[in-house]
């Protein structure tokens, strides 16, 4: 596997012309380098107006790997070749490096430049990149691999503060403005000769004169990569490993995500929560971005008015900052009838207004940040237990709880700073051991848990809130307006309708399922239709990997599984036995669906039965398509064992009188994606949607 690395660009404040002097100062050895021994100049050339230089140098880096490994290979030293072509008139340094020790076995690329800032020519940027692929090492590949990229990534901080280190001595001594590059006013006759020697090297060489020869490669800054200084005042302080997966990830989303695309204050938290392990935080950002545009969550704080009961009875509110300048919340939980809130406004109400203090924390945590000029991407919640008993472990309202900490747990990583939980009672055991189990390891490291009256003295609320805003009911001096709750009175109780009401929108939003396509095994889901003319409709988004899918129709029963309602375990329900054609049929086309696309589409029923939705990995480079007897238009794809394709999907049946006009008719008509749905519309013989829509 290529590993690769991507810094920020980083800033000297300090013109181009200093930074090449202090640059060229590194060579031919460098002791703040204790791992470069020292290079050896192999060629140069000039331009003939000495704008360009170019340096092809051999260098030698000492191996820091453990004895026994370098005992193996039998090396102390690697050798790399670095070709340097420094543009004084676009004022430009490209540097590209390869390796030669080992060279059939480890490839190493690596590219760097320097620019000059594009707003402020008395800057200088610098920017690296590098890719490792070790291809067979003696059976050390995976510790290889670690030492290598451990390695490099402790040197890139390490150049940084020789060149500055470099800079001030020039400064010290004197120099602190070097001249622009001017051209040197050139006389007829050296001109001709010049050209003349140019051209019968050039013939000697076998190939015509050219001033392309010598023309470099010119770096420009892209305005969407990571400023260093802009990731210490907006991001807080990163490694350069954390900062390569910062912007390998949003390039990432910018080729591959259809949409708006997330800050990198966002993206950093999905990559926190994971660790920074890029694959998992990208599952884990893509299904919440899945999620936010299933439901709309960028407009909630535009959209979501609480019902006006929930603001006289839910107990919470914003409330000044904590000592390190995050927003804090206040919770009287113990306060809350949160069984009484339940009944009078619907779970899906409750939730909804939890998510809006979700999203309302992270706006808060964007004005503090510029308030206090220091990134701030987290904010602090203050429980208060007191009053808390157990109307509070009420079966349905502890799982609606719980299901409001998997989503935000889900979509709203590391925006915790601290949960100051106080006046704990003794009921306070029985919930946390309900409820721990659900929250991430992290997270619950952000517990701080007060008994009594066990927060008042040190180590306590004075350490994390300042005395001027700790509230008064806790015994501090600041008035808080957080709503006292209360008693919900049972006259505000939803009717029984109502409820019915918000039990068909909860399981709206409870359609949506995910799944993992592994090779070999499909991911199906079965639908059972009892008349003859019914129309399915699906909505799902590819994840990660690409999938095939199809939709067969079997007369035949099938018995579902215990895991998923119509799925056996493993997603997959037709036997192995079954033949395509006899036991069961293609009523769709199968169809290729790429990684990051939303795809929806609908089916017209002919015959009762039981309909069969499928995904299935598409096969890659590598797999083997074969096509077996009496099914030429179906093409069976052999994989190797490999990686798993993630998405996400619904299904809905509706009876054909009722689809025009629905959500789901109007999705299929007009996704800009649907292409299941235009493929199916454009052939009566296999399908009845174009009928349908267009009568």
């Amino acid at each position: 596997m290529v590993q690769k690395y991507q810094s920020p660009v980083r800033v000297y404040k300090y013109p181009f012309e200093l930074v090449m002097a202090a640059y060229e100062k590194r060579f031919p050895s460098c002791p703040q380098i204790p791992v470069f021994l020292g290079s050896q100049v192999l060629r140069q050339s000039r331009s003939t107006d000495g704008a360009v230089h170019v340096v092809e140098r051999s260098c030698q880096l000492r191996v820091e790997a453990p004895r026994l490994l370098r005992k193996i290979v039998g090396v102390e030293h690697v050798v790399f070749v670095q070709r340097n072509v420094l543009n004084w008139k676009e004022r430009t340094l490209l540097i590209n490096a390869h390796n030669e020790t080992f060279a059939s076995r480890v490839v190493v690329n690596e590219t760097c430049s320097y620019t000059v800032h594009p707003e402020n020519e008395n800057w200088t940027c610098f920017e690296q990149s590098a890719s490792l692929d070790i291809r067979s090492f003696f059976g050390f590949e995976n510790a290889l691999e670690k030492i290598a990229m451990k390695q490099y990534t402790a040197n890139i901080k390490r150049g940084k503060e020789v060149i500055e280190h470099y800079l001030n001595e020039l400064i010290s001594q004197g120099i602190s403005h070097i001249p622009q590059w001017t051209p040197a006013p050139v006389c007829e006759e050296d001109l001709c000769t010049h050209a003349g020697l140019r051209d019968a090297d050039s013939l000697k060489a076998g190939r015509p004169s050219s001033t392309l020869d010598l023309a470099p490669e010119t770096a420009t800054v892209d305005g969407d990569k990571l400023d260093s200084d802009y990731i210490e005042r907006c991001l807080g302080q990163l490694t350069p490993m954390q900062e390569s997966c910062l912007i390998q990830l949003r390039d990432w989303l910018q080729e591959t995500h259809k949409g708006k695309i997330p800050k990198d204050e966002h993206i950093l938290r999905f990559l926190r929560a994971r660790d920074f392990h890029l694959d998992k935080a990208r599952d884990m950002l893509c299904q919440s971005l899945s999620w936010r545009r299933q439901y709309q969550v960028d407009s909630l704080l535009q959209t979501w008015r609480p019902p006006a009961l929930m603001e006289e009875f839910y107990a919470g509110g914003w409330h000044y900052q904590d000592i390190d300048g995050r927003p804090l919340y206040i919770l009287r939980l113990g306060q809350m009838d949160t069984k009484g809130l339940m009944k009078a406004v619907g779970e899906e109400a409750l939730l909804q207004h939890v998510l809006s203090i979700n999203e309302e924390g992270q706006r808060r945590c964007e004005g503090n940040r510029k308030q206090f000029g220091r990134p701030i991407s987290s904010w602090t919640c203050l429980v208060d237990l007191e009053g808390l008993n157990m109307r509070h472990l009420w079966r349905p309202g502890v799982k609606a709880l719980l299901r409001m900490i998997e989503v935000v747990e889900d979509n709203y990583p590391e925006t915790l700073g601290w949960l100051l939980i106080v006046r704990a009672p003794c009921v306070f055991p029985v919930l946390w051991t309900l409820i721990s189990p659900f929250i991430n390891e992290n997270t619950r490291q952000k517990f701080l848990i007060y008994s009594g009256s066990n927060y008042q003295g040190p180590g306590g609320l004075v350490d994390y809130l300042d005395k001027e805003v700790i509230p008064d009911f806790l015994g501090g001096e600041c008035v808080c307006n957080v709503p006292e709750g209360g008693l919900v009175p049972k006259s505000l109780y939803l009717t029984e309708e109502e409820h019915e009401h918000a039990d068909q929108l909860r399981q709206w939003t409870e359609t949506y399922h995910s799944a993992s396509v592994l090779q070999g095994a499909p991911h199906e889901v079965a639908v059972e239709i009892l008349e003859g003319e019914s129309v399915i409709t699906w909505d799902f988004d590819v994840l990660r990997g690409d999938v095939v899918f199809s939709l067969y129709h079997a007369r035949q029963a099938l018995t579902p599984g215990p895991r998923e309602p119509g799925a056996r375990a493993g997603g997959q329900l037709v036997d192995k036995g079954w033949v395509l054609g006899t036991n069961y049929s293609h009523v769709e086309a199968p169809l290729v669906c790429r990684e990051g696309e939303s795809i929806q589409g609908s089916h017209v029923t002919r015959w009762p039965g039981v309909y069969l939705l499928r995904w299935q990995m598409h096969g890659g480079p590598g797999s083997m398509a074969c096509s077996l007897p009496g099914m030429d238009d179906v093409l069976i794809t052999l994989h190797s064992p490999g990686p798993k394709c993630k998405l996400l999907y619904y299904y809905e049946v509706l009876a054909s009188e009722d689809f025009r006009g629905s959500m789901s008719s109007l999705e299929s008509c007009t996704s800009s994606f649907s292409q299941l749905s235009t493929a199916t519309s454009s052939s009566s013989g296999q399908s009845h949607s174009s009928s349908l829509i267009s009568r």
